[in-house]
């Protein structure tokens, strides 16, 4: 409903279509004229909706919808009745705010109206500000690109933010809101300040040589500021893209024998009946997946069916995809269990279910196993000391994002740290010092364009498209 709402708005705002060629992401640059407005809050009803303006139009925007009066102070809700500025017709009683640039999220004008989230209110205070003139309905993401195109935000803390309305655990909310809050972006302002000292130490040797009254050692404190960098760039690229995963999630997969309570432990991981549960062996016969929350971390969790032999060709082809996800399997039993076939380091959790059939006071199931973690689907015992082993194994594949340097969340970081690092090799092997100074530009080139400097238009928009409509 809100989509064919907002559809009819947006072409009544705009008048008839005009032929138009494509420029970025389609909205006009902040500083054109245009004032854009949109419901900001989640769609649907809702007891309060929240609905934005950004752009020179806004106080006219506001004087229109609660004529006659004066604008309400910067940054203080007031109550104020809204009416259509067509008609005069009461729309909602509701709160304004009033933020002026460059005190503002965008760094313009803004206002916000906080009107009763029922669909005829949102639909009318639309219509409204479709009428005032210079006011248009803005494109997903225009109120954050205008925030990063007038320097209110960096461009990774842009990501930040966009990270911070799709997160989903804990864990991505905390790394989210410290890339929103800077740290990232802090950090490689660092490191392309440390680079432009260089430049400026390589570029004066260059300009007035050695007699021309320059502290002694200049090109060794370049070198000695190079190497440092190194080291931290080194560091940052040998994370194993832990804030990547992060974002999107790591590989848990369940996998055992027939029978051994898979299916269960997999719906008790999800909270919901992911998997059919039989006492008939072989009732998984494909890799079931989920998205879950373990542990406040975000992972994707697959259901595989029971590893044996003699099944029909359906059961087969599902033993044979586990196996394919799993093929550190045939280690379980062994005391090095952690390692793979193939040489590959796996993470590996032993658990043995069932746990409520053990008599009391009976010995342990096997002293030839490596450490395990005893668990009852049935009836939940050993559920928290699971939980808290998948905490430890998720934390050192994704990161603690409440301890230590900000990670790298996207791949663009992993290639610009790597191209900088890259130049700066090149930096150490040349000859002539005319090009030891280029590679200097080249790395710190790469460094400011993680926070925005210097980004391409197309690499703008990817960034950009994953907002919606009033962010």
């Amino acid at each position: 409903m809100w989509r064919g709402l907002w559809t009819l708005v947006a072409r009544a705002a705009r008048g008839p279509r005009r032929p138009c060629t494509r420029q970025g992401s389609g909205a006009p640059a902040p500083g054109s004229g245009a004032t854009v407005f949109a419901l900001s809050s989640g769609q649907g009803r809702c007891g309060i909706a929240v609905i934005r303006t950004s752009g020179p139009a806004s106080g006219q925007a506001l004087r229109s919808l609660t004529a006659p009066r004066d604008l309400p102070p910067a940054r203080k809700a007031c109550l104020r009745l809204l009416s259509d500025p067509r008609s005069g017709e009461p729309l909602d009683r509701a709160l304004v705010l009033w933020f002026p640039g460059p005190q503002s999220f965008t760094g313009e004008d803004c206002a916000e109206f906080h009107v009763h989230g029922g669909p005829a209110v949102v639909s009318g205070v639309l219509q409204a500000l479709g009428s005032v003139p210079g006011l248009r309905p803005a494109e997903a993401g225009e109120f954050t690109r205008r925030a990063f195109a007038l320097g209110k935000l960096s461009l990774t803390e842009v990501e930040g933010l966009a990270d911070l309305i799709h997160a989903e655990t804990e864990a991505q909310r905390r790394q989210a809101l410290r890339q929103l809050d800077g740290e990232l972006s802090h950090l490689c302002r660092g490191w392309a300040e440390t680079l432009t000292k260089a430049l400026a130490h390589v570029e004066a040797y260059i300009d007035f040589g050695e007699g021309d009254n320059l502290e002694e050692g200049i090109l060794d404190r370049a070198d000695s500021e190079v190497r440092e960098l190194e080291v931290a760039l080194g560091a940052h690229l040998r994370d194993a893209r832990r804030g990547q995963r992060l974002r999107s999630g790591a590989h848990v997969v369940v996998a055992g024998p027939p029978n051994a309570g898979k299916s269960s432990l997999v719906n008790l991981l999800s909270r919901k009946p992911v998997s059919i549960v039989s006492p008939e062996p072989g009732t998984t016969r494909d890799v079931l997946e989920t998205p879950v929350d373990l542990a406040g971390f975000p992972a994707l969790l697959s259901d595989t069916a029971g590893l044996r032999e003699g099944v029909g060709p359906v059961e087969q082809e599902g033993v044979r995809r586990a196996q394919k996800s799993c093929n550190f399997l045939d280690t379980v039993v062994m005391p090095a269990g952690a390692g793979s076939p193939n040489g590959r380091s796996q993470r590996l959790l032993l658990v043995l279910n069932k746990s409520d059939l053990l008599p009391a006071g009976g010995q342990d199931p096997s002293a030839d196993l490596p450490p395990y973690l005893l668990l009852s689907c049935l009836t939940g015992e050993g559920l928290d000391g699971l939980l808290e082993a998948l905490r430890k194994e998720l934390a050192a594949l994704c990161g603690d994002p409440s301890t230590g340097p900000p990670l790298l969340t996207r791949a663009r970081h992993q290639h610009h740290l790597q191209g900088c690092l890259d130049a700066l090799g090149h930096y150490k092997q040349a000859k002539d010092l005319a090009l030891a100074a280029e590679a200097l530009r080249v790395a710190r080139g790469h460094l400011t364009r993680i926070t925005g400097g210097g980004g391409t238009e197309e690499i703008l928009d990817i960034i950009f498209q994953d907002f919606c409509v009033g962010k």
